[in-house]
């Protein structure tokens, strides 16, 4: 069957017609660069097959319906009720925010954005810290573009799916996730400097060197909403400004910045999280150096100090994310780490060709010696970010 079907079916059942149109917004996996981009640093992600699909069209009233395949919801708000999270009369969060926030975005932006129906399925794993969120987001911004001939640049609609779930959801996220679905291309990583935007697409070929990525799913779910990912936030912005400069990204002396939170009150805390945003951004650096090198193994110790640096100083990892890591290197990855925003979520591996599947195997028994839940997993190539399909 055609995999966009579905989606095209049920937004016939519900209005009637044919949709206009079905976008994408493809999932990601940051391959090395976390909680950098809040920190004006540096970034690594690359686009996934799985991808978030909407089906949509133009209504001709004030309406927006959203419906959802997966979870067969349907909700209906009137373009002038859309309400933002921190608003008095905000009502309780739900899925269906992550499209109204795209609509109510673009509207606040100025762009004459009206009445549409939005139709959703995706493949991209929720709470797995793939950005199911900005998949669905980007997908949806898309659309509306498409929909209300909007001219908005491939960069600014990804800042506007940001304004949608920092505004209107309230996950104070960066710009990584919305900007790798938008802007990452076939067979390449992203590099992105979060504070100037500049962008690179950098060849990743794992084939021609006899690699794949395997992505493990712990499914220990996680959420952006959660205030962990807050604090860190937070802690990181407390210490630049004891340091006196803009972000994280501006300290050039890390042992002179180290000594100098170390007299601070809270000190451990601070120390650690700084340690863990500048040697991370240094770690994106190499890794370019290292992609175009062409000699990929050479980011497996990459990839394995990226993890222990979130494991000890970012403290962002969990159970179940630490025994996969150490279960796949010693199953015979030559590096791995959790990937995303952390507290549970996806380890990537970088494995020899073949192997990701053993690798897995292996991966799922120690979990159900270590009476976890069975995880999933898959091998992962650089995908094409968000586009219109039908």
């Amino acid at each position: 069957m055609n995999p966009l079907q579905p989606a095209i079916d049920r937004y016939t059942e519900l209005v009637g017609d044919s949709p206009t149109g079905v976008w994408a917004g493809p999932g990601r996996v940051n391959l090395i660069g976390e909680h950098t981009d809040y920190n004006d640093g540096f970034v690594m992600p690359f686009a996934l097959q799985h991808a978030a699909l909407v089906a949509a069209g133009v209504r001709d009233d004030d309406q927006v319906v959203v419906d959802s395949l997966d979870l067969s919801e349907t909700h209906t708000v009137a373009l002038d009720d859309l309400t933002p999270f921190d608003a008095p009369d905000a009502p309780e969060r739900r899925w269906s925010d992550y499209l109204l926030g795209c609509v109510w975005a673009l509207r606040e932006a100025g762009h004459a954005v009206g009445g549409v129906t939005l139709v959703l399925s995706s493949d991209v794993p929720v709470g797995a810290g793939l950005s199911s969120s900005a998949a669905i987001e980007c997908a949806v911004v898309g659309a509306l573009c498409d929909l209300f001939d909007l001219d908005i640049s491939p960069m600014d609609r990804a800042k506007l799916a940001r304004v949608a779930e920092n505004a209107y959801v309230g996950a104070p996220t960066g710009l990584l996730d919305q900007a790798a679905s938008t802007l990452c291309t076939l067979g390449h990583t992203l590099f992105l400097d979060c504070r100037s935007l500049e962008t690179r697409q950098i060849p990743i070929d794992l084939a021609a060197a006899g690699l794949e990525i395997l992505v493990l799913d712990t499914k220990t779910p996680h959420s952006h909403v959660d205030g962990e990912y807050a604090e860190r936030r937070a802690t990181c912005e407390r210490a630049a400004a004891i340091l006196g400069v803009p972000a994280l990204r501006d300290v050039d002396d890390l042992g002179s910045a180290l000594r100098v939170l170390a007299a601070e009150a809270d000190n451990d805390r601070l120390v650690k999280r700084v340690r863990h945003v500048v040697t991370e951004n240094d770690r994106v650096l190499e890794a370019i150096e290292v992609a175009d090198s062409g000699d990929l193994t050479k980011l497996a110790p990459l990839l394995d100090a990226s993890h222990a640096s979130m494991r000890d100083d970012f403290e962002i990892t969990v159970p179940t994310v630490d025994l996969a890591v150490e279960t796949v290197r010693d199953a015979g990855a030559l590096g791995a780490r959790m990937t995303g925003g952390g507290f549970g979520g996806c380890i990537i591996a970088l494995c020899r060709e073949g192997e990701g599947e053993g690798i897995g195997q292996r991966v799922a028994a120690a979990f159900a010696e270590a009476g976890f839940g069975a995880p999933v997993w898959f091998t992962a190539t650089p995908a094409e970010g968000a586009r219109r399909l039908a």
